[in-house]
């Protein structure tokens, strides 16, 4: 086996061991060997945030005056390179690191810096004539870069997968309701059996659900739009030219097509992060819809012949290695875990947001991590619900049918006529006696069987009833 060969580099602390071939230099390698912690790195959309902020910050750089050309144009394409995922894997450092995110910043600018020189025909590892400091990070701190990137990485993602797939999903449960609006079943309240609905009218409450969750994203997502970039350390702006956060924030809106803005306030943007802590929160809103929403189909789902059973699910695989012919609601099982990794995420990044001292919040990796964890994790399971799930549920109107009439909550529309006392009494005679409601009264002689048919029609139940 051939031996890995390494070459020598130095940083502010002395010098270090690096692999050859790797792009990455000295204080990448440190940090590398400080944080062994985990397997988790930053994702792909925060990398592509992380190198189109390297890329307009050396194109605003360049049009300042304090960036050559050719260096700038050579910075820019490493960055482009960065943004495409070309140089994934020579991002080595655990999340779990500096809190400022400070490690991952220097992992930028060292891959930067080494592909232009190796695109300007110098060798990697010399910092010449691009250095990683003095040329990519120009204008710039890990203090505002991190947070920056987040906020690019997250408002990208939710807008170009999160919420399209969302509203796909909302789209699903609302075709549900028309298709399922002439289904009348039995409602339920306390697990316990209540008055007749629609089955269309029980789906319309999930619709809702969906579609208050894009709202609750959407409106997360404006705060999203302050980007903390030119603040630098910590957030005066020293070292950076004055129309620096300008220019990058233009060129970033450019490359996006989202309209980011300079933040109204440079000390909040790096000090706190509560536009993050409120968007994970609009996140963690979603998964306990989601939850709610899986938990119920589910249940409805239950049976075949044993449970519930008003709807049907799509069979998707066999559901047991032991019991031939089974099939568990496997969709909605996935969707109601990820729903629980999204709430304990949120529940990291509430205690992240809290975990800042003066200038900087201290606990920025691992805030990114969860909060784009969260997009990605419930953009993949509510395609997977609206497709494998949703698109597929058919009713069980024989089932539904058989229910509504043995209900005794039936009474309930006989309560008016008859008052509250009377009708309590019938639905104890029906269930000491097995009986339904309407065989009771019958049996009885409580009302007509004209004005009878008329008050316990389930139909009739599902909308107001109660005349002026």
């Amino acid at each position: 086996m051939e031996r890995e060969k390494f070459r020598m580099e130095a940083d502010s602390m002395g010098e270090m061991r690096v692999p050859e071939k790797a792009y990455w230099g000295a204080e990448t390698q440190r940090a590398v060997e400080n944080f062994p912690i985990s397997a988790l790195r930053f994702p792909r959309r925060f990398l592509r945030a992380l190198g189109m902020v390297k890329k307009a910050s050396a194109l605003a750089n360049t049009e300042l005056g304090l960036l050559r050309k050719e260096l700038g144009e050579a910075i820019s394409q490493a960055a482009q390179e960065v943004m495409e995922g070309k140089f994934d894997d020579q991002f080595v450092v655990d999340i779990f690191q500096t809190g400022s995110g400070t490690s991952t910043n220097m992992n930028a600018d060292e891959v930067i810096a080494n592909r232009a020189n190796e695109i300007l025909g110098a060798r990697i590892g010399d910092k010449k004539p691009v250095h990683p400091n003095d040329h990519v990070n120009l204008g710039q701190s890990s203090n505002d870069v991190i947070p920056t990137c987040i906020h690019v990485a997250a408002l990208e993602g939710m807008q170009s997968d999160l919420l399209p797939v969302l509203k796909t999903l909302q789209r699903g449960l609302e075709e549900k309701v028309r298709e399922f609006d002439h289904i009348i079943k039995i409602g339920r309240t306390h697990l316990q059996d209540a008055t007749p609905m629609r089955l269309g009218q029980e789906f319309s409450g999930y619709a809702s659900m969906v579609r208050h969750g894009v709202e609750r994203v959407e409106k997360a997502g404006k705060n999203l739009e302050e980007l903390a970039i030119g603040g630098t350390a910590v957030g005066t702006g020293i070292n950076t030219h004055p129309e620096f956060a300008r220019l990058v924030v233009e060129k970033i809106n450019e490359i996006t097509g989202i309209k980011f803005r300079e933040a109204e306030n440079h000390f909040e943007a790096q000090g706190a992060k509560d536009a993050i802590v409120e968007t994970s929160s609009a996140l963690k809103s979603i998964a306990v819809s989601l939850m709610k929403i899986a938990n119920d189909i589910r249940w409805l789902g239950s049976g075949p012949r044993c449970g519930i059973g008003e709807i049907i699910l799509p069979e998707v695989q066999p559901g047991s290695s032991i019991m031939p012919g089974k099939m568990n609601p496997v969709i909605p099982e996935a969707l109601c875990q990820v729903a629980a990794q999204v709430i304990g995420n949120d529940a990291t990044i509430a205690i992240g947001g809290i975990s800042g001292n003066f200038e900087l919040n201290v606990m920025m990796p691992v805030m990114a991590h969860n909060l784009l964890q969260s997009i990605s994790l419930l953009t993949n399971a509510c395609f997977l619900f609206a497709q494998k799930c949703v698109r597929g549920l058919q009713a069980n109107e024989e089932r539904c049918q058989e229910m509504i009439e043995r209900s005794l909550a039936m009474v309930t529309a006989l309560s008016s006529r008859i008052g509250y006392d009377a009708a309590a009494k019938i639905a104890k005679e029906a269930y000491e006696g097995g009986k339904t409601i309407r065989e009771i009264v019958i049996e009885k002689q409580v009302l007509p069987r004209e004005e009878l048919d008329l008050l316990l029609d389930p139909r009739r139940m599902t909308e107001p009833t109660m005349k002026p």
